[in-house]
């Protein structure tokens, strides 16, 4: 066997042990009391005009101006944002991108808030975005503006990369895509094969679409955790509620 096919081997292998132990996991989110039941379909929260998407509108467009300090310089740039205690301590991720040769960006996350190992296409699974000022994105993250109900885990750890281009009408695009293609963490009932759609999925395709420079491949099933480890040149900072 090749050492690319081991490499493969090994990580299906762990991904077997991983399913095996996720009954009762959320795939993506320690389960959280007090979530608010939610209806089924691909609902998005925390849009803004020009997103692209529908859903409904909860402000925090946040304010323009100087970009504070720490931004990566322009005019694009990607963050990953972590959760790192999410999914009994796999993790959990978000994603941001800067709307290019601006000071906007546009953020969300899959939250899957009913701790469903395998939603539907269309059916329900806390996915939202916004749209704001690269201050407002850190902020919204930092106290989980957005989850769909009371969160416990709050993202706290987040890295960013710059990047010359960033094609945001693709990953306008893929934003739509992750939204409305359903949650998977295990076997796939319908084709009973392992595989995922969960947060980190739809954090790599989005940045993937945006075509994010130094972007770590993320094969089905991956651990986010361990998978935010990987990223390299990227910078490394904590997120404090404010």
């Amino acid at each position: 066997m090749s050492g690319w096919g081991r490499k493969r081997g090994v990580r299906w292998a762990m991904a077997a042990v991983v399913a095996g132990t996720v009954v009762g996991l959320t795939g993506c989110e320690p389960t959280d009391v007090g979530a608010a039941a939610q209806p089924s379909g691909g609902q998005s929260i925390g849009t803004s005009a020009g997103t692209g998407s529908g859903g409904t509108s909860s402000g925090g467009t946040g304010s323009g101006g100087t970009a504070p300090a720490g931004q990566p310089a322009g005019p694009g740039g990607a963050c990953v944002f972590v959760k790192p205690d999410g999914a009994q301590k796999f993790g959990h991720t978000g994603w941001g991108f800067r709307i290019t040769g601006t000071d906007r960006w546009e953020y969300g996350a899959v939250e899957n808030p009913t701790n469903a190992l395998y939603t539907p296409p269309g059916g329900y699974i806390g996915a939202w975005h916004a749209e704001g000022s690269y201050a407002q994105m850190l902020s919204d993250m930092s106290r989980d503006a957005h989850y769909p109900g009371k969160s416990t885990h709050p993202y706290s750890r987040y890295r960013c990369t710059s990047s010359s281009a960033g094609d945001v009408a693709s990953a306008r695009a893929m934003i739509r895509t992750v939204e409305s293609r359903g949650f998977l963490v295990g076997v796939d009932p319908k084709t009973g094969d392992l595989g995922s759609r969960d947060c980190l999925d739809a954090t790599y395709d989005v940045l993937k679409a945006y075509r994010t420079r130094h972007l770590t491949p993320a094969y089905q099933t991956e651990i986010p955790n361990v998978w935010v480890e990987m990223l390299v040149l990227w910078t490394d900072k904590t997120l404090k509620p404010h």
